[in-house]
């Protein structure tokens, strides 16, 4: 695949949105990508202690400032909370259910609905 001159890399952010519940989104995360690439290029994580990360201005500022710094052109992200805050592997074995979220066990993050 060759370059033309003068064009530039368009960057895609994935924003999610996790918390302890579908309604309390205490984590967002957001990954940049170019386009029509899989690799991220950065990722960064924010935490709310308490109060909903989504009515937290002073972290809503350092997401849009992390997106103008990378020159973000698309925004994509699932339009809910998409699971618990915590992770597989680091915060609770892989293959199971996080312990300190109950309403996500047996769910289906993409869904919402609980798994059969």
């Amino acid at each position: 695949m060759t370059k033309r001159k003068g064009t530039r890399h368009r960057r895609t952010a994935i924003y999610s949105l996790y918390g302890p519940n579908d309604r309390v989104a205490s984590k967002a995360v957001v990954a940049i990508v170019e386009e029509g690439q899989t690799d991220i290029i950065e990722l960064q994580r924010w935490v709310s202690g308490g109060v909903d990360i989504r009515r937290n201005e002073k972290i809503q500022e350092q997401i849009g400032a992390f997106l103008q710094k990378h020159n973000v052109k698309k925004f994509v992200w699932a339009g809910r909370i998409i699971g618990c805050p915590h992770e597989e592997g680091l915060d609770y074995p892989n293959g199971q259910d996080c312990p300190f979220c109950p309403f996500w066990a047996g769910r289906d993050r993409w869904t919402g609905e609980m798994k059969k």
